[in-house]
C-alpha cells in the first residue's frame, strides 16, 4: 500500500498531536552490496492506525508509504505482514542485528535494513504515548468518518 502524504512537525507536539523520527537505513542490493539513504517515519494522532515511511534525499521518489503501525511494533517481535509490505525482526542466529522491512510495487520492490532499537524507541516513548496500543479506534472521528463516505 503506498500512499503519497507529506510527512511534517516537530519531534513531539501537543499541538499538531504528531511525531516523527529521521534515520539513515540500508537499502539491500545485493549479497554483499547495499547503500545508506535518510528516511523519515512519521505517526499522526489524527490518524492513528497508520505509520508513514518517507524516502528523503536521491531515494525521495521512492515517496512515501503508509501501513499499520501495529504492523511495524509486531516486526520487532516476529515475520509479518503481507502483499506490499512485510517486516522481518532481527535473526542473530543469521547474522542480521536490524529490522527488516520490504516494499513491494508496482515498480518492483526494496529492501530496507533499519536501525531496530531506535524504532523500537520510538515507537515505546513517543508514538504510543500519543495514541495508547488498543486505544487507536478512541481517537477517530467516526462520524466525520461516515460524513465522508455518505457524500
Amino acid at each position: 500500500m503506498s500512499a503519497h502524504r507529506s510527512v511534517s512537525g516537530p519531534q513531539h507536539s501537543q499541538a499538531t498531536a504528531s511525531t516523527e523520527m529521521r534515520c539513515d537505513v540500508r537499502i539491500v542490493l545485493g549479497e554483499d552490496q547495499s547503500l545508506d539513504i535518510p528516511v523519515r517515519f512519521g505517526y499522526h494522532a489524527d490518524d492513528p492506525f497508520a505509520v508513514a515511511l518517507e524516502f528523503l534525499g536521491p531515494a525521495a521518489e521512492a515517496g512515501t508509504w503508509l501501513f499499520a503501525r501495529d504492523l511495524l511494533w509486531e516486526g520487532l517481535q516476529k515475520p509479518v505482514g503481507l502483499g506490499d509490505v512485510r517486516i522481518w525482526p532481527p535473526c542473530p542466529c543469521h547474522g542480521r542485528p536490524h529490522l527488516r522491512i520490504m516494499l513491494q510495487g508496482g515498480d518492483g520492490s526494496i529492501l530496507l535494513d533499519l536501525p531496530v532499537r531506535k524504532v523500537r524507541r520510538w515507537l515505546r516513548q513517543e508514538c504510543f504515548a500519543l495514541v495508547a496500543p488498543g486505544s487507536e479506534g478512541d481517537a477517530v472521528d467516526w462520524n466525520a468518518e461516515l460524513r465522508g463516505l455518505t457524500t
